[in-house]
């Protein structure tokens, strides 16, 4: 079979499941994938895809933007709640499997999720009411889009906060580049590179939420907040609840004994600087790092570095421009669909990245990817 006939069978098969994907994102949900209601002097986000860990897809995006603006601009909306059903999951990501399908073949589902979603994160980031995110449950990737940069971040014991894109040839996008070089040191940076799990408490004691109440709480909380009419009246609330909430409050942060080794290991200026401090250093933690850095896609790695880099001193909507152009990069590229094949598709968690190594990753490759689209830049 010539590569020609090979390739157009690839991207038939590859079409053909986006329209099975498509299909069945429009037509096997009987219930509304995103619930829109006004509950007391609140507008309340209810994400309501349980069985898919509630995976955002675009049409959830385009169901929440325009509600959001419209609540932001109503007198009688005070705040802006959103929450999520099922009891496992906030949100577990971006449906990045249609993504990666779409881009196969050309779908400007590629170009249009990533636009829209960074779109509505700016938002919520620059929403005048508060915005409380009650993330209890997973919360990765898209999710953390969701709910990071609102006012109010509520974790609860059940809570598992992740940004694990550099293992699938992605980056830590949704305004990573914002919210993560502000944490503190160079946690946001070992967090961004190495895709740690932060779970319940942790998830505030690092920054990334700004209360922890207890699960069992959120009913009662959810009760009071719907009643508040200003952001004093949140704040209240939810200090009130934290205080009342002991869960996993007598265990002492999980990377307390590690962080001092997170700021010093983290700061070389560059991911080879970092690898090299890492097998210097030779503590169990060290190695441990290196192991899991050694399994991420290198350009992804050196791409989230410079993006943490840039980030650091970028506003939120410079900071969505810039990763709009690296997702665009990425769905030019090879790792991104690889690492979706490897880990979501066939499972056999053994991508096979291209560059295989970090020293075959140029400087000028990573600068590419932050090269300006022209017109098809993001606009905010």
């Amino acid at each position: 079979m010539s590569l020609t006939v090979l390739t157009h069978a690839c991207r038939l098969r590859s079409l053909r499941r986006l329209q099975r994907i498509q299909s069945h994102m429009m037509s096997s949900q009987p219930e509304p994938e995103v619930l829109l209601q006004r509950v007391g002097r609140a507008g309340v986000i209810t994400v309501n895809r349980p069985k898919v860990l509630n995976a955002l897809n675009l049409n959830m995006i385009r169901s929440i933007y325009p509600q959001l603006k419209k609540w932001e601009a109503e007198s009688d909306t005070d705040l802006v709640i959103i929450k999520a059903v099922g009891g496992k999951a906030f949100c577990a990501g971006g449906d990045i499997r249609a993504v990666t399908e779409a881009g196969r073949v050309g779908d400007p589902l590629a170009e249009d999720f990533f636009r829209e979603e960074y779109i509505l994160n700016h938002a919520i980031g620059t929403c005048k009411k508060p915005y409380v995110a009650l993330i209890d449950g997973i919360t990765m990737g898209g999710g953390v889009g969701l709910s990071v940069h609102g006012r109010f971040r509520v974790a609860t014991e059940k809570t598992l906060f992740a940004m694990p894109e550099t293992g699938i040839g992605l980056f830590p996008d949704v305004g990573g580049g914002y919210f993560l070089p502000r944490l503190q040191g160079k946690l946001g940076l070992f967090l961004a590179l190495t895709g740690f799990r932060l779970k319940g408490r942790d998830v505030h004691r690092a920054g990334v939420a700004t209360h922890f109440v207890d699960s069992n709480k959120m009913p009662d909380l959810e009760r009071e907040l719907v009643k508040c009419v200003s952001v004093e009246d949140v704040g209240e609330v939810l200090d009130s609840y934290q205080k009342q909430s002991s869960s996993g409050s007598d265990k002492p942060f999980v990377l307390e004994k590690n962080i001092a080794d997170i700021h010093r290991l983290f700061s070389a200026d560059s991911v080879e600087g970092i690898m090299h401090s890492l097998n210097a250093d030779g503590s169990e933690f060290a190695v441990k790092q290196a192991e899991t850095l050694s399994r991420m896609s290198p350009t992804s790695l050196k791409m989230t570095f410079k993006q943490l880099q840039l980030g650091g001193a970028l506003s939120l909507k410079d900071v969505l421009i810039m990763e709009y152009r690296l997702s665009q990069a990425c769905m030019r590229g090879h790792d991104f669909y690889e690492g979706v094949r490897a880990v979501l598709v066939d499972k056999d968690q053994s991508p096979r990245w291209s560059p295989a190594s970090l020293d075959q990753v140029s400087d000028q490759d990573v600068d590419r990817c932050f090269d300006s689209l022209g017109p098809k830049d993001l606009v905010l």
